[in-house]
């Protein structure tokens, strides 16, 4: 039987503890033998402006990834790929021996249907949903989950999902972590302007 891995995908701009929190949720929660952050060099739903450099997000990651089981990751880049499907294909291809399970927050869920082939993702491999504050019932309520929802498992049955045949996913409750990067980013930006103030 080949290694559990789960997949947390993202611009990492930066990483931040929930980050940490939604992988040692999974690890424990699914029984994974590891996690891979995969380092996007360039979401193409976010602007380039105000992305940190890729070499930047990359080490950052690093630092922030402080168990041993956390592998962060610039295979994306390595692979040529840009779209998270397509990844997925070619990573599966590459590691035809390790079982892989998608990672992602529930405010992902919620606008997955804006991603590039997003159904094939669900055909690709089994996803974890992990709740956000203030995303859970509106990803609960999106069209992924609806159109899915006949492939939902329930929340027990978490360490047999990465080996479950897709599309399967799960939708993981727990601690909610309220960070994101997005807010870090704005602090950032606010503490950056009181200094040169």
């Amino acid at each position: 039987m080949g290694r559990r891995i789960g997949i947390l995908g993202g611009s990492f701009n930066p990483a931040h503890r929930g980050h940490l929190d939604i992988s040692l949720a999974a690890l424990h929660r699914l029984g994974l033998d590891q996690v891979w952050w995969l380092v996007s060099p360039q979401n193409p739903l976010k602007p380039a402006d105000g992305m940190a450099p890729f070499a930047e997000r990359l080490a950052a990651a690093r630092r922030m990834a402080s168990d041993g089981r956390i592998k962060v990751t610039d295979l994306e880049q390595r692979l040529g790929s840009r779209y998270t499907a397509e990844s997925l294909r070619l990573i599966r291809r590459r590691f035809p021996d390790c079982h892989f399970v998608w990672l992602m927050g529930a405010d992902n869920l919620a606008q997955i249907h804006a991603w590039r082939c997003w159904q094939q993702i669900f055909h690709l491999v089994p996803i974890a949903v992990f709740a956000r504050p203030t995303y859970c019932f509106l990803a609960l309520a999106a069209k992924a989950a609806r159109r899915f929802a006949r492939y939902r498992l329930k929340e027990g049955a978490g360490r047999t999902l990465v080996t479950a045949t897709p599309p399967a996913w799960m939708f993981v409750h727990g601690r909610l972590n309220p960070i994101s990067a997005t807010e870090i980013r704005r602090r950032s930006k606010g503490r950056s302007a009181t200094i040169r103030g």
